[in-house]
């Protein structure tokens, strides 16, 4: 099967199961544990919405019950838009009885649906990256998957800058929203560091397309690196660029947070060649989860999964087992059931930090095979390296009671 057929079916899986769910209460604490799905589903993340809908669909049909009920959810397109997504959330907790939560891609929105969560009496896990979510803005009805920008930029611009001391000059592109903020921050911050020039940055907007201007403007400042802090379509749409005016030829270019292998298979080996990505997962990772996650989506859908997929599978999976371990699907018992989890996770051993409900897992830095390299047709990159890098509690600004 197609990736396009699954994004294609994705739509039809995610119908609810629930849909004359009654609204009583007695059907909220009795009747199938609604979960939602709220991604964007159109608009220019799409793609990751789609497979981020196969991964919760995956985790429901694997447990079926929890509790003796039957798991249910719903796919939510949230457009990408903040208000779009808090709208949704509300409908669906009101209609629906749905408290649980997984998706969230961008930051933006997944800040806004915490909240929301929060404030219907749910839980809301997501891979969005901005710091604020487990940071400032933390709450504790919101946990969260991925590692955020911090550790991003730590594990792919520090090991990089290492590893090429003679590389002196970056030039950054910058969507300019939190997430974009927070990966330049902290990159800012290893540039200084590290005695970096940081010869210039180019902000866009989340509805860019057309990234010429920014590259014109990176190749006269002729930087040895060029680090894209962009996301999803938008990064490989400059990536390709990038690679048009023939800069992969005259300097490095890093991608701090890369989709993943979606990604990989929409560039292409010759545009992967040699660039170096930043990733929250890899299908090889060495792990038992990961191993059986891998058989899942490939006995499902014929093929290895990708980060969008793999990231809202684990998310649902943590909160059915969360409901399971506290006995119960109220709201405070599943908090206190995840927090302090510690679990064999899709990267190795994870563990959910109490003190802010940020999951601590690897981030791993990659580096684009030559075709002629590869040894099958998603054998894109090779792991360079892999760790943890998380800001001590005392300076993430979080204030859970």
């Amino acid at each position: 099967m197609k990736r396009r057929q699954l994004l294609q079916l994705s739509a039809l899986g995610a119908l609810p199961a629930s849909l004359s769910l009654s609204q009583s209460a007695f059907a909220q604490s009795s009747g199938p544990i609604q979960f939602g799905c709220p991604v964007p589903m159109s608009g220019a993340f799409a793609a990751n919405g789609k497979f981020a809908d196969l991964g919760m669909k995956l985790a429901i049909e694997q447990y079926g019950s929890a509790l003796k009920r039957q798991l249910a959810y719903t796919v939510l397109d949230t457009e990408g838009k903040p208000a779009t997504a808090v709208r949704k959330v509300q409908e669906s907790s009101q209609q629906l009885g749905t408290r649980f939560f997984a998706g969230g891609i961008l930051s933006s929105e997944a800040l806004a649906m915490g909240k929301e969560a929060e404030k219907a009496g749910g839980i809301f896990i997501t891979t969005a990256g901005a710091d604020e979510i487990t940071g400032k803005d933390c709450n504790s009805a919101t946990f969260r998957w991925s590692v955020p920008t911090f550790g991003a930029i730590e594990r792919t611009v520090r090991p990089l800058i290492e590893s090429m001391p003679k590389a002196k000059r970056w030039y950054t592109i910058t969507p300019q929203y939190v997430f974009g903020e927070g990966l330049l921050s902290a990159a800012k911050n290893i540039f200084k560091e590290k005695g970096i020039e940081h010869v210039g940055n180019s902000y866009h907007s989340l509805a860019e397309k057309e990234f010429s201007g920014y590259i014109t403007n990176a190749i006269a400042a002729k930087p040895d690196v060029l680090l894209l802090l962009n996301f999803g379509a938008q990064s490989s749409d400059t990536l390709r660029q990038a690679v048009s005016f023939g800069m992969n030829k005259n300097m490095t270019i890093l991608i701090a947070w890369a989709s993943g292998l979606e990604q990989f298979e929409s560039l292409g080996a010759d545009l992967c060649e040699g660039i170096y990505f930043g990733a929250q997962y890899w299908h090889t990772v060495d792990s038992a989860l990961n191993r059986d996650l891998v058989k899942r989506s490939n006995d499902k859908f014929k093929d290895n999964p990708n980060y969008s997929l793999a990231g809202s599978y684990i998310c649902t999976k943590l909160l059915i087992d969360g409901i399971i371990k506290a006995g119960s699907a109220d709201q405070k018992a599943v908090v206190a059931a995840l927090e302090g989890m510690k679990y064999q996770g899709l990267t190795g051993d994870e563990e959910i930090r109490k003190a802010d409900h940020q999951v601590l897992k690897n981030y791993y830095l990659l580096k684009g095979k030559a075709k002629s390299k590869m040894k099958n047709k998603d054998d894109y990159v090779e792991v360079l390296s892999s760790g943890k890098s998380f800001l001590p509690i005392d300076q993430t600004g979080c204030k859970l009671a």
